[in-house]
């Protein structure tokens, strides 16, 4: 009989201590968690705008508009339309862009409300959802709802925050304040200004209420409201050719509104955007911008004379003229803005209970 050789105890592998155990499952989890970390964060949607032309209901999943021309400042707001699975964004009371997006699926479904962005952090991963990246967020809760990059299949699909396109999500993240209200709301289109073009809102940008303006009264050509609304605030005009109306809007704020004759003015086709800028005879001149779509407008001007007394009452004329400054944004468009033509007049918000 052969004698098996005697093992060295040195040489014998030793059985792991709890605290061996201990040390390698946390060396486990670090390694995951920096592989998690350094993992690629994927790209949803589209990666550039849409003509500024296209209705937000043309749009198809993954796609969004930017144009942050038609109201370089003012307080922002962002109306989500749970029904429609679109996001509006308005600064200044103008819409500068909208998107589609994907909310929260069955069981997880978004709430509604009126909320404002609690914190904001470009690289955030989730910290529920085995570090899933969720870049460009804009936190709504503290329960975990939100406004961030994310998948885009053209339905509900979230664990109940609201999915952008990673390209929009970022130009919204870079636009948008601390602070910032976001309304969400099962509505069947965008604010009462209606689904064709809703540039304006009449949601207030602090609270979301509605903020309605009257029409003008057959017998008025226009009315003048100051307001509260301070001169250094922003100061935007729109000029709708289908309604012939011009509205001044301050901090996002309706100022002013008069009736136009239409008739001599430039036939445009679409949304264009022009800022007032000082020749160096010191008189205001429009110098179009490149608002997605209508690009080669970029630089072309408008006489200032182009908006005078023929066009518009001299009386109302007097009062604007003081209100115009270098930096003031006009906005020519050939759809209409006013209520009574652009839809039916929608409650988006209410603090009753569904009447059936």
């Amino acid at each position: 009989m052969i004698a098996e050789p005697k093992s060295d105890p040195k040489l014998e592998p030793r059985r792991p201590t709890a605290r061996h155990r201990l040390r390698s499952t946390a060396a486990a989890l670090l390694l995951g968690v920096v592989l998690a970390a350094g993992a690629e964060v994927p790209f949803w949607g589209e990666r550039r705008t849409q003509a500024v032309d296209l209705a937000p209901e043309q749009l198809t999943h993954g796609q969004w508009v930017w144009s942050p021309q038609l109201a370089p400042s003012g307080p922002v707001l962002v109306f989500v339309d749970l029904q429609a699975q679109l996001a509006y964004v308005y600064r200044n009371a103008l819409l500068i862009g909208y998107s589609t997006i994907s909310s929260g699926r069955k069981g997880f479904e978004t709430p509604t409300g009126v909320f404002h962005t609690l914190q904001k952090d470009r690289h955030h991963r989730s910290s529920i959802y085995n570090s899933a990246p969720m870049p460009y967020i804009q936190r709504l809760t503290w329960g975990g709802i939100a406004l961030h990059a994310g998948g885009l299949p053209g339905y509900p699909s979230s664990h109940g925050c609201v999915h952008l396109p990673s390209a929009f999500a970022e130009q919204l993240f870079e636009a948008s304040p601390m602070g910032m209200t976001v309304v969400v709301a099962k509505g069947t289109g965008a604010p009462p200004s209606g689904p064709v073009a809703p540039l304006l809102t009449t949601l207030d940008a602090k609270t979301g209420e509605p903020l309605a303006q009257p029409r003008l009264p057959a017998c008025d050509a226009y009315r003048v409201m100051p307001g509260p609304s301070e001169p250094q605030e922003p100061l935007a005009l729109v000029v709708s050719l289908a309604d012939a109306r011009l509205l001044v809007l301050r901090a996002g704020v309706e100022v002013a509104r008069s009736r136009i004759a239409t008739t001599s003015l430039p036939k445009v086709a679409g949304t264009h955007a022009y800022v007032a800028l000082r020749d160096p005879e010191r008189s205001l001149r429009w110098v179009g911008l490149a608002v997605p779509g209508h690009a080669d407008a970029a630089g072309s001007v408008i006489d200032a004379q182009t908006l005078t007394a023929a066009q518009l009452p001299a009386e109302f004329l007097a009062q604007i003229q003081p209100m115009l400054h270098e930096g003031t944004t006009l906005v020519v468009t050939d759809a209409p803005v006013l209520a009574q033509t652009t839809g039916v007049m929608l409650t988006v918000l209410s603090n009753q209970p569904p009447m059936h």
